[in-house]
């Protein structure tokens, strides 16, 4: 298939880096091996002193040396010295660890190609929340620059938290009297991005500000650190885009002047020809400014040397507003002929006909988190150490959009019969085609050119308002009670604990459109020539896409068709948020854990490591609200469903109970090369919002034309009866250290999984203007599959410390990951279906996904070069294709597309403690490509551009 040519060519790219970072492995051996560790300097006064990249390096190989578990690690010494702009940027630079990018940022982590479902993610060992709906944390909502170190824990013992099968990812902030030291810090950073340059009005430019202080009292007693960051910076963002809602439409016939004919469930037994078809289509230009301030702050209080408490908090509070202008090709199922598609339904082009609509929308969000703790820790007598922890953690999101669009008629705003009207004169359909270009993952699409898209009179009609608002709220408290006896012997440790949380998860999602208009068509005219924007508000839009031939249309001021069309340019959200969709979840969490520790000699072999088990009941409690529903005529032919303002409460509750043992041994075969191995049963829970009780009656958009159409789209926003995913696992690890600054390792892992994720359908009866009617509608339940995964990662890193002066400042690493999986997410309309009345499974019509966020192969490799006050620093980070689903679950498959990125950082010393900083992201434009409901069939491209950042440090 053409669209999937330069897919392989990034997956041989990928291949080539692989191979190229094994050869770095085998290469790096005898470098190893001739650079010996340093003998341990006769005084302070002759020690070197190891600074910047090459000290996190060394911190990170000691900590992955000193855990018990298996572990990677970036970790720094002093405040602000982890080498990222943000939290996810850094830990897309441990072993194994790789992103999902959001406007050109990091953003959810997945650990060894299985994506954020299947980890856990703690702030200074306690569960964080997130704005997402799922478990994930939005970890570029933390400023790198005041945290000091994240450990990825790739396999479990019995006192981590649990929830990660593919690992935990520990976030810690610094301790002022374990950091002993005082310390004044102030960064300033100006930033670029050359997107934002081409935005009209803008120059791209932004900044961000930190500042740090470190300080202990009271003879050592008392230690205080606080950070603060402002962060005022763009993303402006040009996509492509298809609707979230496809369509298999059956090959023959072809439908005149009509949508295609739906290949229904019914038919898929058939075998009848096919293809995949979204509802529409939407070029899109964004402008946005993007702020953040973060506050982090710790006191530790040591009155004796039995006591030693800790409370920290963590805050940050992020807003960024977005423009949109949209072109809108709303009726992308519409009098399709000469279709041409492959063997899997991927259309490969066609020619349509819809209205072409002139959308624009002004949103706003803002989230907000607080999170931290308070933890005492008692010492007793040397042997016995108690320790209780109680914390919180919330995370607010509040989202509000107005919209607006203006669609086509079959005559202008003049009154002039456009070409497409047709002898009908009542056509207000625009012809359009539809290719992929071999060898290109963008389609084409060119609106017919007797039709002017920048001429604003032909986008007056069926003006619509919209204002959304939609309010996510995950709040934690958790308290735990840990203790820890020292023994003699072959048990060194012995510990026990238990903890109890209470996980609540709120959102909603209403929209006010009620509004009245005007339809004089000599206001319509004075409205439309009074808010027009003069020039589109981009260059170049979309330039970097080969293939497009759209570069601008028709543009509006939203705030002005919504002042002089509705009366307000805010008409604000409705006050009555209650609906059908909206989620109220609560999970309530019981552990407790026993877990020994052991350290031994096996013969001459030193041996170490701990044995436990993990009990951990989980209850959930799901609210949904159940209403009648009446049709809304929108007044343009098509029709929506509402409800009335009489609810009732639908309450489900589900509980489980897992038992999760653990084992972890190292094996010190040579003083410098450790055996590790591991097994353990793990868990990862469904997202919150997975679990709601609700009801939505549309995916994408609400415009139907018939009664049958709407409550064909009835969906489950959740299914609360979801059980946590089980797995058994077991790793075995080689690791070689033959000196401070290298490291050698392999790991082997295994994954057996009991349970998938499957739709099944309920009939469940509903009210439609006062009838009762039976509506088939989707789910997901826990299946009773078997699947498993398989993994090798690898990791070199050294210092080429034996070349020849100034050349003995270089340094590298690399680390590749490479996972096999045979798991199976269905698709909720085209995949296997069960039916729980027959109990029996219907075939689909498309492949099933991997599991969400699952990679086959992951790349990352670094080069610096550190000498004197120079310090440089190249990373590449490669991630082949996954799935990602929808937050919610019971959606369609969504792929994005293999993405790869190189960063550079550079820093100059000026002078003591003052240095000069650079650092330079996504340098190549790198673009994220999405496909629906199978791979290769094109839905969304994102390109960002790159970002750059120069700014100076200075620390007293």
């Amino acid at each position: 298939m053409n669209s999937r040519n330069p897919i392989r060519a990034r997956n041989l790219r990928a291949a080539l880096l692989a191979g190229a970072g094994s050869t770095l492995l085998v290469a790096a051996g005898p470098a190893m091996a001739q650079d010996a560790p340093a003998p341990q300097a006769e005084n302070e006064e002759d020690a070197i002193v190891v600074t910047g990249i090459r000290e996190t390096i060394q911190n990170s190989i000691n900590t992955k040396r000193e855990e018990t578990a298996i572990v990677d690690a970036l970790s720094a010494d002093d405040i602000g010295d982890l080498p990222a702009l943000s939290v996810g940027q850094a830990i897309q630079t441990i072993t194994g660890a790789t992103t999902h990018r959001e406007k050109g940022d990091a953003s959810e982590i997945a650990l060894r190609g299985l994506g954020p479902f299947l980890s856990n993610a703690t702030f200074n060992g306690r569960d964080a929340t997130n704005g997402s709906g799922d478990r994930s944390v939005n970890f570029n909502q933390f400023p790198s620059e005041l945290v000091n170190n994240i450990k990825i824990y790739k396999t479990q013992q019995a006192d981590l938290v649990e929830g990660g099968v593919a690992g935990t990812i520990e976030i810690g902030t610094l301790r002022p009297l374990d950091f002993g030291k005082r310390r004044l810090q102030g960064e300033v950073k100006a930033q670029y991005n050359p997107y934002g340059d081409r935005i009209v009005g803008s120059g791209g430019i932004g900044w961000r500000g930190t500042l740090s202080y470190v300080d202990q009292f009271a003879n050592d007693t008392i230690g205080i650190a606080v950070g603060v960051q402002r962060n005022d910076t763009n993303n402006p963002e040009e996509t492509y885009a298809a609707s979230t809602t496809w369509t298999a439409c059956q090959a023959s016939p072809v439908v005149a002047n009509n949508n295609c004919n739906e290949y229904t469930r019914d038919e898929y037994g058939q075998n009848l020809p096919f293809y995949l078809v979204p509802n529409a289509y939407t070029f899109r230009q964004i402008s946005e400014t993007d702020k953040r301030d973060a506050i982090f702050g710790s006191v530790q209080w040591r009155p004796s040397d039995q006591f030693n408490i800790n409370l920290d908090v963590q805050y940050s509070d992020r807003t960024f507003v977005e423009s949109r202008r949209d072109l809108n090709i709303s009726e992308a199922r519409r009098s399709l002929t000469d279709v041409v598609y492959d063997e899997n339904g991927i259309i490969q082009s066609l020619r349509g006909q819809s209205a072409l609509e002139s959308n624009g929308s002004e949103l706003s969000r803002s989230e907000e988190y607080l999170g931290g703790g308070l933890s005492v820790e008692w010492q007793p007598n040397d042997r016995l150490t108690l320790t209780v922890d109680g914390s919180y953690s919330r995370t607010i999101r509040v989202e509000d959009e107005r919209n607006v669009r203006l669609r086509t008629d079959q005559r202008d705003l003049n009154g002039n019969l456009n070409f497409f009207a047709g002898p009908q004169n009542n056509n207000i359909r625009v012809p359009y085609t539809y290719e992929i270009t071999p060898g290109s993952f963008v389609p084409t699409i060119t609106i017919d050119p007797r039709f002017d898209l920048n001429n604003h009179d032909l986008f007056w009609d069926d003006a619509r308002f919209r204002r959304d608002q939609s309010r996510r709220r995950n709040e934690i408290v958790a308290g735990r009670f840990d203790a820890g006896y020292e023994m003699d012997g072959f048990l060194s440790k012995l510990s026990a604990g238990v903890r109890w949380s209470e996980m609540t998860y709120r959102d909603y999602d209403v929209r006010n459109e009620d509004f009245d208009l005007t339809s004089d068509i000599d206001e319509e005219r004075r409205i439309n020539n009074l808010c027009r924007n003069r020039a589109f508000p981009q260059t170049g839009f979309l330039s970097a896409a080969d293939g497009n031939t759209i570069n601008s249309w028709a543009t509006f001021d939203v705030d002005c068709l919504f002042r002089e069309y509705t009366g307000s340019e805010d008409p604000g959200a409705l006050n009555d948020k209650r609906s059908p969709a909206n989620r109220n979840v609560t999970e309530r969490t019981l552990a407790g854990y026993i877990m020994a520790d052991y350290d031994a000699d096996l013969g001459n072999m030193p041996v170490r490591g701990n044995i436990g088990v993990r009990v951990v009941k989980t209850d959930v409690t799901s609210n949904g609200l159940r209403s009648d529903l009446v049709i809304i005529d929108n007044g343009d032919g098509t029709i929506r469903l509402d409800t009335t303002d009489d609810f009732e409460t639908v309450t489900i509750k589900s509980s489980s109970t897992r038992i999760l043992p653990s084992v972890n041994a190292i094996f010190e075969v040579a003083p410098d090369t450790l055996l590790r191995v591991a097994g353990y049963r793990a868990m990862s829970r469904p997202a919150p919002s997975a679990l709601g009780a609700g009801r939505t009656f549309t995916i994408d958009g609400d415009d139907f034309t018939s009664v049958e159409e709407a409550i064909g789209n009835v969906r489950a926003n959740g299914s609360p009866r979801l059980k946590p995913l089980m797995s058994w696992n077991a790793d075995v690890a080689i690791e070689w250290y033959p000196n401070k600054d290298s490291l050698l390792s392999a790991t082997l892992y295994y994954k057996q999984f009991s349970g998938g994720f499957q739709p099944v359908v309920f009939d469940e009866e509903f009210v439609i203007d006062g009838q009762a009617v039976t509506v088939p509608v989707i789910q997901t339940r826990n299946s009773p599959d078997k699947s498993r995964i398989y993994g090798l990662e690898l990791t070199a890193a050294t210092r080429f410390s034996f070349l020849p002066k100034p050349l003995d400042g270089l340094g590298a690493k690399v680390s590749y990951n490479y996972a096999d999986s045979n798991f199976k997410n269905q698709d909720v309309n085209l995949g296997d279906q069960y039916d729980p009345e027959t109990d029996t499974v219907s075939s689909g019509i498309i492949p099933a996904a991997g599991l969400s966020g699952y990679s086959k192969h992951v790349l990352s490799a670094q080069a610096y070069y550190e000498l004197g006050p120079v310090s440089l620093q190249a990373i590449y980070n490669y991630r082949s294709k996954y799935y990602q689903d929808f937050v919610g679950g019971n959606s369609q498959l969504r792929y994005v597309g293999p993405s790869e990125t190189v960063d550079f950082r550079a820093s100059l010393d000026l002078m003591k403690g003052v240095s000069l900083r650079f650092e330079a992201l996504n340098i190549f434009n790198e673009p994220k490509a999405t496909y629906m409901p199978v791979y290769g069939s094109s839905r969304q491209y994102h390109y960002y551009g790159a970002k750059y950042f120069v700014g100076i440090r200075a620390r007293i």
